[in-house]
């Protein structure tokens, strides 16, 4: 009878290492897989700062909005005016900033506070600014972005559960690009 029984332990060990291994390979399988998947296709990000207000994190002190950013939607460049897009920062590689595009390749852009009144903007290249005029380290402090620097769109915003929405293009008011005849006068 004991013989038995360590028999059935035995058994039981071997089926407990079996599962163990199975487990772990196919951990080692899954984290890749997720990985590559959420590097191509979406990923979220928490929106930190005043820079989008009023749009996003609209209440002061309150929770950060978590939005959804589409890597899929940006791999060929992709975007357009009033898309929230997520760059890495031209003046800090380490960090990534969320704001809205302004102007796309070839627009002429009336800046706020940049340097030359009147922009155009350069091929490859996107005019991004905050929502908060003033409160925002955008294209107005370090010019057009390469598109090379795009990392992702925001497509919804996923948290505060009471700010669930899809986020659509949308250009703050007197903010779109100037018309080639009103660039000549």
């Amino acid at each position: 009878m004991r013989l038995k029984d360590g028999y059935h332990m035995a058994q039981q060990t071997s089926a407990g290492r079996r599962y163990v291994q199975t487990f772990i390979s196919g951990f080692f399988v899954a984290v890749p897989v997720t990985v590559t998947i959420l590097d191509k296709l979406a990923y979220v990000a928490r929106v930190e700062g005043a820079s989008m207000q009023p749009f996003l994190n609209p209440d002061v002190g309150a929770q950060s909005d978590v939005v959804l950013l589409n890597r899929w939607s940006v791999r060929n460049y992709q975007v357009q005016r009033g898309d929230i897009v997520s760059v890495v920062s031209p003046r800090n590689p380490k960090q990534k900033i969320i704001k809205r595009v302004i102007g796309l390749e070839g627009d002429f852009i009336r800046t706020l506070s940049y340097k030359n009144r009147y922009v155009r903007v350069p091929d490859g290249h996107l005019w991004i600014e905050g929502d908060h005029r003033g409160h925002s380290l955008d294209s107005n402090c370090f010019g057009p972005v390469s598109l090379g620097l795009l990392h992702g769109r925001a497509s919804h915003i996923i948290w505060p559960p009471n700010r669930w929405q899809r986020i659509k293009p949308s250009l703050p008011p007197n903010r779109e690009p100037l018309d080639a005849e009103e660039d000549a006068e």
